[in-house]
């Protein structure tokens, strides 16, 4: 979450700019005004008028705000770089939604998950409508945004768009020449789910990041936006699927580390059907699975 401090270095540099504007002699707008073009409250701009009067930039009497001198850039204050990038802010949020922290229905506060999440509202507002595409989020009627939730019918359809993706993905990984890319990910791969497996019972949690890892690989073959959008969401909801269902997890894992290095193989020895029928046999079982983990939660 951002501290206090964070937010009002940010505004304080944002009133020396709205400062630098006005000539020395000028009176700054009163702080109804500068509350809005700054985007804080009334608090903060007091707080930031006092710095101000302080440093000896205006002088501060009652409503008058008189412009003493022009800010200087050894006035500004240091911003750390301290808020989440925006990959960073879709892997907090749909965790705090896959946890089933936030039941479905719920409105969202935007200010105060811009606050949970330390990103600015904008960036939020921003992310909640690409969601929205998904149908994991949609527009209230009153404005804001209501929490769709996890479903089984969501569970569904996102399982048969992935396979229809990664489908599509093989297709083209398989015409690919010898020199591209891929075929080195593809090795690293493999070697990385035979290590795994000769380490399965004690490492097989480790097996939801090298899924992970492994998707995104394929997938990263078709040069597509939109592709390229829709995994970042479907990759990381079956990322975390796997918090869910601790049942006979080892075993899981372990079998899905064979139908992994099976469709390596089969994309390896340029058979196109022999992969396509891989890769439908692990995004069946990976369908099941993730279905089993919402009966496990009482969503279906």
């Amino acid at each position: 979450m951002a501290r206090t401090d964070d937010r009002f270095r940010l505004a304080f540099n944002r009133l020396l700019d709205i400062c630098g504007r006005w000539d020395v002699g000028d009176q700054l707008p009163s702080e109804v005004v500068l509350a809005s073009e700054m985007g804080v409250s009334r608090t903060v701009v007091r707080a930031s008028l006092q710095r101000l009067s302080d440093e000896g930039l205006i002088t501060w009497q009652g409503r008058s705000k008189t412009v003493v001198r022009k800010p200087l850039s050894a006035d500004r204050l240091e911003i750390r770089d301290e808020m989440v990038s925006v990959a960073e802010l879709e892997r907090r949020f749909l965790e705090w939604v896959l946890r089933f922290d936030v039941p479905a229905g719920t409105a969202l506060n935007v200010a105060q998950l811009s606050r949970q999440f330390n990103v600015p509202a904008h960036i939020l507002q921003e992310f909640l409508a690409g969601l929205s595409r998904f149908g994991l989020v949609e527009r209230g009627s009153k404005g804001g945004w209501l929490l769709l939730g996890f479903t089984s019918e969501f569970a569904i359809e996102l399982s048969d768009f992935r396979a229809v993706l990664e489908l599509n993905a093989v297709r083209n990984l398989v015409e690919l020449p010898d020199d591209h890319e891929i075929w080195n990910q593809l090795s690293a791969l493999k070697d990385e789910h035979l290590r795994l497996q000769s380490e399965i019972e004690t490492r097989f949690h480790d097996f939801s990041k090298l899924d992970e890892k492994f998707h995104t690989a394929i997938n990263s073959v078709v040069k597509n936006r939109f592709v390229l959008e829709a995994q970042k969401v479907i990759s990381l909801i079956f990322h975390y699927h796997y918090m869910w269902d601790k049942t006979h997890e080892m075993q899981r894992n372990a079998a899905a580390i064979r139908e992994h290095l099976d469709w390596i193989e089969a994309m390896e020895s340029r058979d196109v059907e022999r992969a396509e029928a891989a890769a439908l046999r692990h995004l069946r079982t990976s369908k099941e699975t993730l279905l089993s983990s919402l009966r496990d939660h009482q969503l279906v």
